[in-house]
């Protein structure tokens, strides 16, 4: 069944906090998308962030992003007065402005906090209603959730000091058994110096997963699928290189021997440096890959179907020495393969993704995008995975045929752009309207005109032979090059993009829903879109 979808990330939703959430603002989406007759809502990854909004580098492959949880929702369930939601700092900023994200984290954290004082929960018994469904969830999640708190708690303890040199402050804290996991999983058996601190991060994890579970058990109930992201590397400085460093190629200090990258290609004379410690895969199936399969299990118990950034490494991945200014230097480690992926479907008990009647396979998308070789491809049709495509690539500069509309594999998805890329209308203004071979190029398959290109783009993606479509929300919108979400390489302002909450009309999803439709892209029935939860 041919399908289609919006790229939209949480945190560009409007909403009066500064940031998006998963709040009333969430759930209108979910409506609009339902009215459009998309199928699809991809997301970023989902976990915390670092101090630039990055979703790509956090803290923890398993957590969610404390900045998504919504206050209004707060307010709802009695976890917040709606006096705690007028603060100076943040809730006068409009609802559309891009994402500050020192001031939103700071306001957020204070919100948090005081919800946390109210809940009841930081004792070792509450009398809160929510007391049994927060003992539960800590036992349940903690398999990630103790590491993960526990972390949390050490890095506030010793602010700004990396992991490796904790042990030089602990002062009698006992770091391997928080490290191991081996404690109660509220805490009761931690130092009174932690305990507090402890159970807040699990409570705010409590609050994430509660608010996210709502949200798509009501995606679902309008016949919308959450489409996810999985990066394929970790950052060192977070929960998982900590609690695991065995599966990491680390020295005897626990410091990075070689970290990850892409070699120089045409795009980048001196490669991509990436910085994240890579995989000691011969580790990891010694234990049965228990942690990635661990990892792929928590992603599909929050989403439907999930992008694999880097897909290629599973096959071989670039390997920089640590402490190389640029990835020049790098070279080529096999991946484990098949090998991995056939280990995942014995023990999988995630969803399935249909790909004819009675054939069905993991639901990942491989993104194959760059520099792939015959091996990478091999992998993902050994498994039936779909691979990316991107049309911006085709009409661009580097002119990649096979991601033509008509061209394209029907096992593919295609993209108008990415988040990586710029909107549809800044790529044109910037990168083909100076080139009168582009311009032709293009012309071959639309009007390629300033006022038509986002909807010129849109239709070529919906009506080629992928199975899915994706565009970018910013191209539905016509916005330009001020509405990009991330330039990479650039560490800086990116990340902040909101859109208008007055953006999202029923004639923009009818005009939507009428491309869909002539592209035979919008299944026989679509659930009517329900009421949303008012603040």
């Amino acid at each position: 069944m041919r399908e289609s979808g919006i790229l939209l990330h949480p945190t560009s939703l409007p909403s009066q906090y500064g940031i998006g959430d998963l709040g009333p603002s969430a759930y209108a989406f979910v409506n609009w998308l339902a009215e459009a007759g998309q199928r699809y809502w991809q997301i970023l990854p989902l976990g915390p962030v670092d101090g630039y909004g990055s979703p790509y580098s956090s803290v923890s492959a398993f957590a969610g992003n404390e900045l998504l949880i919504s206050p209004e929702l707060l307010v709802e369930e009695g976890l917040l007065p709606p006096s705690a939601l007028n603060d100076g700092e943040i809730s006068a900023t409009p609802l559309d402005s891009p994402v500050h994200y020192q001031t939103v984290s700071n306001a957020k954290r204070r919100l948090l906090q005081h919800a946390f004082s109210m809940s009841g929960l930081q004792e070792s018994d509450g009398d809160h209603s929510l007391w049994e469904h927060f003992a539960r969830f800590c036992t349940e999640e903690a398999w990630w959730l103790k590491v993960y708190a526990a972390y949390q708690t050490l890095a506030e303890l010793f602010p700004g000091i990396p992991w490796p040199e904790w042990h030089l402050k602990a002062s009698g804290i006992p770091l391997e058994i928080l490290r191991n996991g081996e404690f109660d999983p509220l805490g009761k058996d931690l130092p009174a110096a932690l305990r507090k601190t402890y159970r807040f991060h699990c409570f705010v994890q409590f609050l994430f997963c509660r608010q996210w579970d709502a949200l798509h058990r009501y995606a679902a109930r309008q016949g919308v699928k959450i489409f996810g992201d999985v990066p394929i590397y970790v950052s060192y400085h977070s929960a998982d290189v900590w609690a695991h460093p065995q599966y990491f190629f680390l020295d005897d200090e626990y410091r990075p021997v070689e970290v990850a990258g892409v070699p120089p290609d045409y795009f980048n004379a001196t490669g991509q440096l990436w910085g994240n410690p890579v995989y000691r895969w011969d580790i990891l199936c010694r234990d049965g890959y228990r942690w990635w399969i661990e990892r792929f299990h928590s992603v599909f118990e929050r989403v439907d179907l999930a992008r694999i950034d880097h897909f290629r490494g599973f096959a071989a991945y670039w390997a920089v020495p640590a402490g190389h200014p640029t990835a020049e230097h790098g070279k080529w480690v096999l991946g484990p393969g098949a090998h991995f992926f056939e280990v995942l479907l014995k023990s999988w008990k995630g969803p399935w993704r249909e790909t004819a009647p009675n054939k069905r396979t993991l639901p990942i998308v491989a993104e194959d995008l760059g520099y792939i070789t015959p091996d990478v491809i091999a992998l993902r049709k050994m498994f039936g995975f779909p691979g990316m495509a991107v049309l911006q690539f085709a009409f661009g500069p580097s002119k990649v045929d096979q991601f033509l509309p008509d061209r394209v594999a029907p096992d593919t998805v295609m993209y108008s752009g990415t988040h990586d890329n710029d909107t549809s209308l800044g790529w044109f203004q910037h990168e083909v309207r100076s080139d009168p071979e582009l311009v032709a190029r293009l012309r071959q398959y639309c009007r390629a005109e300033l006022e038509s290109i986002s909807w010129d783009m849109i239709e070529l993606a919906f009506q080629s032979r992928s199975e899915i479509a994706i565009v970018p929300l910013q191209d539905v919108l016509g916005l330009g090059s001020e509405a990009r979400m991330n330039i990479p390489g650039t560490p800086s302002n990116n990340w902040r993009w909101r859109f208008s909450p007055t953006s999202l009309t029923k004639s923009l999803a009818e005009k939507l829903r009428q491309v869909t439709e002539r592209s035979g892209r919008v299944a026989t029935s679509q659930p009517a879109a329900a009421s949303v939860p008012q603040s």
